[in-house]
């Protein structure tokens, strides 16, 4: 297959002799909550989402927190492009779709081979570290309603304006309680932002979720688009 074959925006930055280097690729259906990569223990498969996203979380400290998010904008497994084999974080499917998956040997293997295939995934090492900074910095200056805001357009670049979710995951993911993201959303909803119902929220003002986001977001994603000599814009659009 070449890399117009895929939707995952790695996969059609390789070349067809890199993408060639990875076969076999396999497309995957991912479930909600499905194990990636444990913490601490090698892995097995990088996963690039098609129509999917996975969330990298720690759980170091008291409870789950999110520490980065990934979707067709990159891989599963970043330390592989390091030349590692593990990584502290544990990564689970957070929206259920489509993926397509490679062995991590043979990714390994094919990174210390090619040269271009191996500046492809450092420069998305890089955007996901910046990411994973950014979300550090939110966490620790941010009010609820401007993390919220980041973290829905974050979402949203990703999976399109409109995606599941209950009030209780994204309390765990932004370390907080459920009664303040209800709350949250809820003041996002009046200023009439989003539209959140039971399990979903859809966008209505991306504009005024970047105005809210006070600054949160748009550090990521214009390392992103640097990185990848790309105007920053949402990855999907409905």
């Amino acid at each position: 297959m070449t890399r117009a074959s895929y939707d995952n925006l790695l996969l059609q930055r390789l070349s067809d002799d890199d993408l060639a280097l990875l076969a076999p690729l396999t497309t995957v259906d991912l479930t909600l909550r499905q194990q990636l990569h444990a913490a601490n223990t090698k892995i097995e498969f990088a996963y690039f989402p098609e129509h999917c996203l996975a969330s990298v979380v720690s759980e170091e400290v008291p409870g789950v927190i999110e520490v980065g998010i990934i979707g067709v904008d990159g891989m599963t497994g970043v330390a592989l492009a390091y030349g590692d084999v593990q990584s502290p974080f544990e990564c689970f499917v957070q929206g259920a779709g489509t993926a397509t998956r490679v062995d991590a040997h043979r990714l390994s293997t094919a990174i210390a081979t090619s040269g271009t295939l191996r500046q492809v995934m450092l420069n998305f090492a890089n955007a996901f570290a910046t990411q994973v900074a950014a979300t550090s910095i939110a966490n620790g200056r941010g009010l609820l309603e401007e993390r919220l805001a980041r973290w829905l357009l974050m979402v949203a670049d990703r999976m399109g304006t409109s995606f599941s979710i209950t009030h209780e995951f994204l309390a765990t993911m932004l370390a907080v309680r459920r009664s303040g993201v209800t709350l949250g959303l809820q003041a996002l909803e009046g200023r009439g932002l989003i539209r959140s119902t039971r399990g979903s929220v859809t966008l209505l003002d991306r504009d005024g979720l970047v105005g809210t986001s006070n600054g949160s977001y748009g550090l990521a994603e214009r390392e992103y688009a640097r990185l990848f000599k790309r105007e920053p814009e949402p990855t999907i659009s409905d």
